[in-house]
C-alpha cells in the first residue's frame, strides 16, 4: 500500500560552498576548470576557456555576451538571460487560465507568479501557494477544481523560498484541508526573523536531498541557497501521453543584492545542474512564467491540435545549457559587483588623497 509520507534521507552533499570571497582571477580559474573538464565550453566567440591567458581575466560583459551567444534564438534561454540582468524589471502579465502542462502536472497562476500541482492518485503535492489567502483561493483552490482536481486532496505545499507570493496561501491551504507545509530550515528561520504578512506556522523542514513520495510519485527536493538562504529547487516525474519525463523547477530566479549572496548562488547552480543531469532531467519548469517563456509556452500548449508535442520538453541538453546560462549570468553579476567594488574604492582614494605639496 502506498501511504504519502516524506522519507527525509542521509544528508547529500550540498556542493562545494565558497570560502571567502571570490576573485575576478578565482572566477576565471573555475570557469577554466569547468572548461578544460567539459572540453567545449567557450568564454567568447571562437575562443576557448583554455585558450584564454592568465593574464586575460573576463570583464562581465563577457560572461553576458556569453550567456547571449548560449542562449542564441531559444526564447526559453533568451528570457532566463533577461531575467537575470541586472536592472530587470518583471512584467505583471495577466493570469492565465489554469493549464495541465503534463498529465500529471497543472500550473494555477496569477501572471506575476505561479504554483505547480503534482496530482497523483492520492493526492496533491503542491509547489508554492501564491501571494494571499485569496489568490490561493481564486487561482488554486478554484483552478484544480476547474482541472478536475480536488483541492481537498492537497497533501503538501512544498515552498520553494520565504518570499511572500510563494509562501502566502499556505496556511489559508493548511487550515482548510490539513495540508502540511514544508520548507527549508533556513527559510523558516528567515520567517521567524521577519514576522511577514499570511506567514505559514512553522511544519515540516526539508533536508537536502528529501524525497517526499506520495501515490506512487517521488519528488527529489534539492537546497538550492543564494535566492534566499534556503531556497530549494524540485526534481520531480512529468508524464505526457504515456511518456514519464523528469522534470526541474530552479526555485529562485532574481540574483539577491550582496555579493557573498551571489556566489552561493553560483555555488547551488553548480551543484543542481550535476544533480540534474544525473537525473536525466529534459523538462523545465519555473515558478515566475516570465523568466523562462512559461507564460507563452503555457497558451502555445493550449493551442496546439495534435496533442503530441510539448514545448516544456526541452531536451537534457538544453536543460542543461538553461542551467549553464544560470551559472555564466551570475559569474558576470559577480565580477560586475566586483568592479563597482574597486571603482568605488578608486575613487574615494583620489578623494582623500592629499592635494600635491601639501604635508
Amino acid at each position: 500500500m502506498n501511504e504519502p509520507h516524506t522519507a527525509p534521507i542521509r544528508q547529500a552533499s550540498p556542493g562545494v560552498r565558497p570560502h571567502g570571497a571570490l576573485t575576478r582571477r578565482r572566477l576565471w580559474q573555475l570557469g577554466a576548470a569547468a572548461a578544460l573538464t567539459a572540453g567545449t565550453t567557450s568564454l567568447l566567440p571562437g575562443r576557448a576557456f583554455a585558450e584564454t591567458s592568465a593574464s586575460a581575466v573576463p570583464t562581465a560583459q563577457d560572461y553576458f555576451d556569453r550567456a547571449a551567444e548560449l542562449a542564441g534564438d531559444n526564447p526559453v534561454l533568451k528570457s532566463i538571460v533577461s531575467a537575470l540582468t541586472a536592472g530587470y524589471t518583471p512584467p505583471r502579465p495577466a493570469a492565465p487560465a489554469p493549464l495541465r502542462i503534463f498529465d500529471n502536472v497543472a500550473v494555477l497562476s496569477v501572471g506575476f507568479v505561479s504554483a505547480t500541482a503534482i496530482l497523483t492518485p492520492r493526492g496533491i503535492i503542491l509547489i508554492d501557494a501564491l501571494d494571499n489567502p485569496d489568490e490561493a483561493e481564486q487561482y488554486i483552490v478554484s483552478g484544480l477544481r476547474s482541472l478536475g482536481a480536488d483541492p481537498s486532496t492537497i497533501k503538501y505545499v512544498v515552498v520553494t523560498h520565504g518570499h511572500g507570493d510563494h509562501f502566502g496561501g499556505a496556511q489559508h491551504l493548511a487550515d482548510r484541508y490539513g495540508a502540511r507545509v514544508m520548507m527549508a530550515p533556513a527559510d523558516w528561520d528567515l520567517l521567524a526573523s521577519t514576522s511577514p504578512a499570511n506567514a505559514p506556522a512553522r511544519d515540516l523542514d526539508i533536508a537536502d536531498g528529501q524525497k517526499l513520495t506520495l501515490g506512487g510519485t517521488t519528488v527529489t527536493l534539492h537546497h538550492t541557497p543564494g535566492h534566499t538562504p534556503g531556497s530549494v529547487s524540485p526534481i520531480f516525474p512529468a508524464r505526457w501521453r504515456g511518456r514519464t519525463h523528469t522534470a526541474m523547477l530552479w526555485g529562485g530566479t532574481n540574483p539577491p543584492v550582496a555579493t557573498a549572496s551571489k556566489e552561493m548562488y553560483l555555488s547551488s547552480a553548480l551543484t543542481f545542474a550535476s544533480r540534474a543531469k544525473r537525473a536525466g532531467v529534459d523538462v523545465e519548469l519555473s515558478n515566475h512564467g516570465f523568466a523562462d517563456y512559461g507564460l507563452e509556452r503555457m497558451e502555445e500548449l493550449r493551442r496546439s491540435t495534435n496533442g503530441r508535442e510539448n514545448p516544456f520538453v526541452v531536451g537534457t541538453s538544453t536543460a542543461q545549457r538553461f542551467m549553464k546560462i544560470v551559472e555564466t549570468m551570475l559569474r558576470g553579476r559577480i565580477v560586475q559587483d566586483q568592479q563597482a567594488a574597486t571603482t568605488t574604492a578608486t575613487t574615494m582614494a583620489a578623494k582623500n588623497a592629499p592635494a600635491a605639496g601639501c604635508c
